[in-house]
């Protein structure tokens, strides 16, 4: 099967080097840029250089392949996923997108073609769980998801490193983060409701509101659902400040002769204060607690996830966490195991045991253990 990786970042560079190790793929990676293609080439990558913001490109790019898997940043996510099923192809996602992926159901069912969307760690493992509980039980009475990925040394003034695209970052601390109490849908704004979090081996952390259920609003039937990002304490005042300051605005302003986004600005000065150096390690703490009944009585599951940076593959624990959920279903997808047609977040893979238990045993086979407590 050939397979196409489009993006060469961090987690895209570890899912194409995951899916290399299996002899009945043929992987390629394309990216725009030159210095990550020669980086991917000298590690024995196939590669080929495109602009993926332009859609035309993606579909050329992904003409002869069986699988497309995007990895592109969120911004450029929709129109990469549309271009892709415009080609006629099948895809598994990773990309962050504001989009609803549902506006692209139609398009997906009338070409025939599988396209599995927020196959990361959260969304994707916290969908994959709620997936599983929401067939298991009789009802769904409340979701909780913290998760985060932190650098596992802190250093002033930010004690945090973007082990993703940092665009993506700003844009998780300005969205409205939608979530549901009491049977009703709530939008607040992002960093808010701060909360601590004690996690073990790790330690107290901070949870604050972002927009992380997605899809679950519209597929799960549940009156409480929530998800918060999960930092070191203090950092949410950090980030509060530059929003309201008008660091992370999107309308241009002058700034001497020229006009200038302050969101691109700030995004080129932090990206050199919160870029992992070489060596530097990381970790991913994540937390899903789900309540329900069965059979008449209270049901409560929760789980743990501690991962931490891979030295013997310098692949941060990011990378691994949402790169191998996306290559685990890759794999389904590639066994025949998941033949849904049309937009299916992974909460869809969940309802279904075989598939559910399918990446559960790749995750773990990876070092990726879900603990539950």
């Amino acid at each position: 099967m050939k397979i196409v990786v489009l993006g060469g970042g961090r987690v895209g560079s570890a899912m194409a080097r995951d899916l290399a190790r299996d002899s009945q793929f043929e992987v390629t990676v394309v990216d725009a840029s030159e210095e990550a293609l020669r980086r991917l080439g000298a590690s024995g990558l196939k590669t080929a250089r495109a602009d993926l913001s332009d859609p035309a490109e993606v579909r050329r790019a992904v003409q002869s392949h069986d699988l497309v898997v995007g990895a592109v940043p969120g911004f450029m996510g929709f129109d990469t996923l549309k271009a892709v099923l415009e080609a006629d192809k099948d895809i598994v996602d990773i990309s962050f997108f504001d989009e609803d992926p549902f506006l692209l159901d139609d398009l997906a069912r009338e070409r025939g073609r599988i396209a599995l969307v927020d196959c990361g760690v959260a969304p994707g493992c916290s969908n994959l769980f709620l997936g599983r509980m929401a067939a298991e039980l009789d009802r769904i009475d409340s979701f909780v998801c913290y998760v985060g990925g932190l650098p596992a040394v802190r250093q002033w003034p930010f004690e945090f490193k973007a082990v993703f695209s940092p665009i993506d970052v700003i844009e998780e601390y300005t969205r409205p983060a939608r979530f549901k109490r009491h049977g009703q849908p709530v939008t607040l704004p992002a960093l808010s409701e701060v909360e601590p979090v004690d996690f073990p081996g790790v330690g107290t952390l901070e949870a604050f509101n972002t927009d992380g259920l997605r899809t679950l609003l519209r597929t799960i039937e549940a009156p409480s659902m929530v998800e918060k990002t999960l930092r070191y304490p203090g950092h949410a005042d950090r980030m509060r400040m530059l929003r309201e300051t008008g660091f992370f605005g999107t309308e241009p302003i002058e700034a001497g002769a020229v006009r200038v986004r302050p969101r691109d600005v700030t995004a080129k000065l932090l990206f050199s204060s919160w870029q992992l150096g070489p060596g530097e390690e990381d970790f991913t703490a994540l937390r899903i607690v789900i309540e329900g009944e069965k059979d008449g009585r209270p049901v409560r599951r929760a789980w743990d996830l501690l991962d931490r940076f891979d030295r013997e593959t310098e692949t941060t624990s990011m990378a691994r966490t949402t790169g191998y959920t996306c290559t685990s279903i890759v794999r389904l997808v590639a066994a025949g195991l998941y033949k849904h047609k049309g937009i299916s977040p992974p909460e869809y893979v969940g309802r279904d045991a075989e598939a559910y238990a399918f990446v559960l045993r790749h995750l773990a086979e990876r070092g990726v253990v879900f603990r539950e407590v």
